[in-house]
């Protein structure tokens, strides 16, 4: 979705915050990660929308992200006219994190805890905070970390008043067709029959946890900002 970015999407943030909302951007980069991979002749695979990361795999992770992708994103928004600032869990620390299952995720973290303060201090100054999923353990060796869930691991630390998780399509597609409003009822009826696969599955999830945590609004939306509104249960007309 990084490299989609357009326009229209620079000029739908702004009215966001000129509106009066502080927002934080939390960002993977799986195309760029996966050619750098390639390019290094490392293999990897996923479980469940997450990429299994191995000790060579992770390096790899960290230095695209925190290299290349943060700060060229940076830029496009510096460019626009939106400050902004690059971290990731290292910065402050950010994410503090432990393995979340070596044995069967290689080197993939679990955010054990947020630095709200950090995050806070940039925020009042009328900066925006762009985050790359990287964590680390207490000994400082990396972490990678779906970008998702780092979304809404902070967006609940954070108490936000909404979580955008955003995709390369405006919203969920059932049958091709983007659905306006969905239950989680009917989200754990898709992922049963497949309707919901592959990276949207961590994407439903996470935006489901943060309405169970108390999120009042979870949306998955594409590059104009709106789409897919979840709810948590059925609405009586």
């Amino acid at each position: 979705m990084l490299e989609g970015l357009n326009d229209q999407f620079f000029m739908n943030f702004k009215r966001l915050q000129e509106e009066g909302n502080q927002l934080i951007i939390v960002h993977g980069g799986g195309p760029a990660i996966n050619k750098e991979l390639a390019r290094n002749n490392v293999t990897s695979t996923t479980i469940n929308g997450i990429r299994v990361t191995s000790k060579e795999a992770v390096g790899i992770v960290q230095s695209t992200l925190i290299g290349k992708v943060n700060p060229a994103l940076v830029h496009e928004l510096n460019k626009d006219g939106i400050v902004a600032v690059g971290l990731s869990g290292y910065d402050g620390q950010l994410l503090e994190c432990t393995l979340l299952n070596e044995e069967i995720y290689g080197f993939v973290g679990e955010i054990q805890q947020v630095n709200t303060s950090l995050l806070d201090t940039f925020l009042q100054a009328g900066v925006t905070p762009v985050i790359a999923c990287i964590g680390c353990t207490a000994d400082g060796h990396a972490l990678n970390i779906n970008g998702d869930t780092v979304a809404s691991e902070i967006a609940l630390a954070m108490k936000a008043d909404s979580l955008l998780l955003v995709t390369d399509t405006p919203g969920i597609k059932i049958n091709d067709v983007v659905q306006e409003m969905v239950t989680q009822a009917e989200i754990d009826n898709w992922i049963e029959t497949g309707d919901i696969f592959g990276g949207m599955i961590p994407k439903v999830q996470a935006a489901v946890e943060c309405l169970q945590s108390g999120i009042p609004s979870v949306q998955i939306v594409g590059e104009k900002l709106v789409g897919t509104v979840i709810i948590s249960q059925e609405v009586n007309a």
